[in-house]
């Protein structure tokens, strides 16, 4: 149980434990809280609501829940999320606590969903860990890109995520482990890419081989020495190419013309169609573009490696997913962790009591909270 019972007070805002001392004090009565957001979310709310039933076992009290949506369901902007009934003693403590188990994973889910959406051919693969602040933030994203998935699998038939990196949280998405295959200081320890790949597959002959291609700037020519070192793992579909370009350069045998030029050959309406400066450098620019993905793909097809897939990752957010999309990218999996929300004031959820002891009371400007009564 994290946050543990017995840490509740050192986390939680000062002036909740002051009012569980005062109502302590007074005299306890029953409460409903509404728990809502300020924009529109996908529904993520196991974590919070596990954790809230595991303290009142403790207290040794009851909570009520009504759950208004359920896991991935969509929530608009200012509407309630569920309802928390109980004694106010024992919930005035705990608002700091499942607002942030509820309101990150709401919005993590939301870009995980509508990443999945806009790219439905594509599996992803969750690679967030690095980017969380903790392990309980890990455990937390992985959950919601979970829910996110199973929604865009649900209404748009997309495959979504397939994992994700590591062995603590596979669960959510149905694995007993973590994928994920080299990192590029493997390569550096190996001293080349088809060596690094050789060392990986002698290790773990049964895996599904995943090479990185960017570390020594030869992005084509690397994953074509390892597609010839390995024609089997090729032909039959075993083996994959991952793309991870820094954004400082251009993949191997692309420039901006270039670029250009591979998008009008595989998708000329995509160029023709931007909207800002960032949508066209995911299209053309350097990094892991939409250009780099297809030129890539082109040699590949070019030199008969048409079943080796092709991985891509590098700041592949629901922005840049959107722009993927309409460039057809053809990339078989997407590794992102940047379905972690990026404008971290989107993720706070909000709570107010509206009912003390079964009377509708509620801060003013905050009606819109109370219970619909037929």
């Amino acid at each position: 149980m994290r946050p543990a019972i017995e840490d509740i007070p050192g986390l939680t805002d000062k002036y909740f434990s002051r009012t569980k001392d005062i109502v302590g004090r007074f005299g306890d009565t029953r409460v409903t809280y509404a728990i809502f957001m300020r924009r529109p979310v996908i529904s993520a709310p196991r974590v919070a609501v596990e954790w809230l039933k595991q303290v009142a076992k403790k207290r040794q009290t009851s909570f009520d829940i009504e759950l208004l949506y359920p896991e991935g369901k969509w929530v608009g902007a200012g509407e309630p999320i569920l309802y928390l009934s109980g004694p106010l003693y024992h919930l005035a403590d705990l608002e700091t606590l499942y607002l942030q188990l509820l309101g990150p994973a709401c919005v993590a889910a939301w870009n995980a969903f509508t990443m999945c959406v806009d790219l439905p051919k594509t599996q992803f693969l969750a690679m967030d860990s690095r980017h969380c602040a903790g392990t309980d933030m890990a455990e937390l994203m992985a959950y919601a890109a979970s829910v996110g998935s199973r929604r865009a699998q649900r209404k748009a038939g997309a495959l979504g995520f397939i994992g994700n990196a590591t062995d603590a949280t596979a669960h959510y998405f149905g694995q007993k482990e973590g994928f994920g295959t080299m990192p590029h200081a493997l390569i550096g320890y190996a001293g080349s890419t088809v060596r690094a790949a050789e060392m990986f597959h002698e290790t773990f002959p049964d895996n599904l081989l995943t090479v990185l291609v960017d570390y020594f700037g030869r992005e084509v020519t690397d994953a074509m020495e390892v597609c010839r070192r390995f024609p089997a793992l090729a032909a039959d579909g075993r083996l994959a190419v991952r793309l991870d370009t820094p954004g400082g350069r251009f993949v191997e045998g692309l420039d901006p013309p270039g670029s250009y030029a591979v998008l009008e050959r595989n998708a000329p309406g995509s160029i023709r169609g931007y909207r800002s400066e960032q949508e066209l450098r995911y299209l053309v620019g350097s990094g892991v573009s939409a250009a780099a993905i297809w030129h890539v793909r082109e040699a590949l097809d070019k030199a008969g490696f048409a079943k080796v897939k092709l991985i891509a990752s590098s700041g592949f957010n629901p922005a840049k997913c959107k722009v993927m999309a309409i460039a057809r990218a053809p990339a078989d999996i997407i590794g992102t962790g940047s379905f972690l929300p990026e404008s971290w004031s989107e993720t706070y959820a909000t709570s107010d009591i509206i009912e003390y002891d079964h009377t509708p009371r509620v801060k003013v400007g905050r009606e819109f909270l109370l219970r619909k009564r037929s």
